[in-house]
């Protein structure tokens, strides 16, 4: 069973990384960040149509990187748009919960069908380089609503 259920999650973050959803750059957005990973090589543009209530309207990225930083990605997007700016940055932190603690699963987590989708990529907890090829998305991100330009995976990220 846990084997199945690995092998799923590697299809998952695959396919995923393969195909990432949202992969494009939007024409006129109202936010982005770029955001790197000097260990891996992971590099990314996030951008964010955030509409006057505070809702992301759109959200995309551009870049290149391992399978799990695009996997990230492509999941983020899917998951962060048409939510408010609060309800995003909630789940970064329970994202980020989920993927640097022990246990893996973040309080939030229960009863939250996006969260559990994201549960695919909590096993980089046990590689902790890779936490950051997961992690990276999720700042950058979170470096684009809060108007920053550029974040690292290196400068504390």
């Amino acid at each position: 069973m846990l084997d199945e259920l690995r092998e799923l999650y590697q299809e998952v973050i695959l396919d995923h990384g393969k195909k990432p959803r949202n992969f494009r750059r939007p024409e006129h957005p109202t936010n982005e960040a770029a955001g790197r990973n000097p260990l891996c090589g992971d590099q990314l543009v996030i951008y964010l149509d955030i509409a006057k209530d505070g809702r992301i309207t759109d959200v995309a990225f551009v870049g290149k990187g391992c399978a799990i930083s695009m996997a990230s990605a492509s999941m983020m997007t899917e998951i962060v748009k048409g939510r408010t700016v609060d309800e995003a940055k909630k789940l970064f932190e329970s994202f980020h919960r989920m993927c640097t603690h022990d246990h893996g699963e973040s309080p939030e987590a229960d009863g939250d069908e996006d969260i559990e989708k994201l549960q695919v990529l909590s096993g980089v907890r046990q590689f902790p380089v890779r936490v950051k090829c997961a992690t990276l998305p999720w700042h950058t991100l979170s470096a684009a609503i809060e108007g920053v330009k550029e974040v690292s995976t290196e400068a504390g990220g």
